[in-house]
């Protein structure tokens, strides 16, 4: 296939790498010293102590690339507005948009069915641009469940995880998201076509939208919040108060809350990307993970004042770090 990365830092480079490595034929948009790094000396994988070097061709210039058989976003979800509209020139006929992105994505009601059906989220997409530049109709879902890190400029390690969930949004069987799968199975990863891909996405937001704040407002490790009985707690009553919105929506969960905290507390004393972005001093991706999910509890009449009181919390915090330039645009 041809396949374009747009986004290629940890994530977006362990695929590029993997895909490369399997024959595909994989072009990275990236920028900066990565960029620079991975044309002249190829883009290095450092996965369960082998390293291999591919040469995809790399770039800035979507243009460059043509259209694709498919597109694979891995950026942060709230860089994805202000680069929609870059993704034109790599937008063909039968192009497919796979959005390898955390969080509640912004076509989450595209084929949704049910009175809330094609109904735009106003934290992700306020002015609707998301749905102009990458319509909802060529989307094919995806959760991340890999963890990876850019170790240096052309160097990314992978640290755990092996497995991409895929799905329609209509849960409809595709010719597209079998050849997606295959393409990822080609570079060794496991891509399951689900039939009800939302449930997969509520399942990683899960940790997501109680570990990653409350590690950026502590600056604790997900072994130390789930250790101790006070964050425990916390993130129960978040999960909890998610869990109730997302269920009001269709939703349903394979596993109980204490079995996910658990799954959370294997990981060890890890950082959550929303912690490591807030010691790095870059966005912090709130919206995608918290606002999103308070927007749709209003929409469905839940409420949800621990959740609530966390997005003002961890909003503040970010503002205060300059990490959350932009905001939510919900009031």
């Amino acid at each position: 296939m041809k396949i374009c990365i747009f986004g290629a830092g940890a994530i977006g480079g362990l695929i590029g790498a993997r895909l490369a490595a399997a024959g595909e034929t994989v072009t990275l948009i990236a920028r900066g010293p990565h960029l620079e790094a991975i044309r002249r000396d190829g883009l290095t994988l450092k996965s369960a102590g082998q390293t291999i070097v591919t040469r995809p061709h790399a770039t800035d210039d979507p243009a460059e690339a043509g259209p694709q058989d498919a597109v694979i976003l891995t950026t942060k979800a709230h860089s994805l507005a202000a680069a929609a509209p870059a993704m034109a020139p790599l937008l063909g006929e039968g192009t497919t948009i796979v959005t390898a992105m955390n969080g509640i994505p912004y076509w989450y009601f595209h084929k949704h069915g049910g009175p809330h059906d094609g109904r735009r989220l106003l934290s992700l997409d306020p002015d609707g641009g998301l749905w102009r530049h990458l319509p909802p109709e060529r989307v094919l879902g995806c959760v991340v469940y890999p963890a990876a890190t850019v170790e240096a400029p052309g160097v990314v390690r992978h640290e755990y995880g092996n497995r991409f969930m895929l799905g329609e949004p209509d849960g409809a069987k595709s010719a597209r998201a079998d050849k997606v799968a295959a393409a990822f199975s080609r570079g060794g990863f496991k891509a399951p076509v689900r039939p009800r891909i939302r449930d997969d996405i509520w399942l990683k937001l899960w940790g997501n939208l109680s570990f990653n704040p409350v590690s950026a407002l502590t600056h604790a490790t997900l072994a130390t919040i789930a250790g101790d009985p006070g964050t425990r707690g916390l993130v129960r009553r978040l999960m909890a108060e998610a869990e109730a919105v997302a269920q009001a929506l269709g939703v349903r969960f394979q596993v109980d809350i204490e079995t996910r905290i658990g799954w959370a507390a294997k990981v060890g004393p890890h950082k959550t990307s929303m912690l490591q972005d807030l010691e790095f001093g870059r966005p912090m991706e709130i919206d995608a993970l918290v606002t999103a999910v308070v927007e749709m509890g209003d929409l469905v009449g839940v409420d949800t004042p621990f959740l609530d009181a966390v997005l003002a919390l961890v909003a503040q915090r970010a503002r205060e770090a300059g990490c959350y330039p932009q905001g939510s645009s919900l009031k």
